[in-house]
């Protein structure tokens, strides 16, 4: 089953002003389920990837929402 995994901005910026909504959105044709984080995995069924939203510890760089991998990624 595909599945699409969408960061809502708009919750980002209400978040920034005192709200704690979930701003990553896991879409399948079935359901939307909410986070702040999610895990993928591989066929294997080992994490492959980690999707974070940390707005109170963000990355030096001041991402506040990243993807953190220890597998090979190609870039096109």
């Amino acid at each position: 089953m595909k599945t699409i995994i969408h960061v809502n901005q708009h919750n980002i910026r209400a978040n920034a002003k005192g709200l704690n909504l979930p701003v990553i959105t896991c879409k399948t044709y079935k359901e939307n389920n909410y986070a702040n984080e999610a895990i993928i995995y591989g066929q294997d069924g080992k994490e492959a990837a980690r999707i974070i939203y940390r707005p109170n510890n963000p990355l030096s760089c001041g991402a506040k929402v990243w993807i953190e991998t220890y597998g090979n990624v190609e870039t096109k």
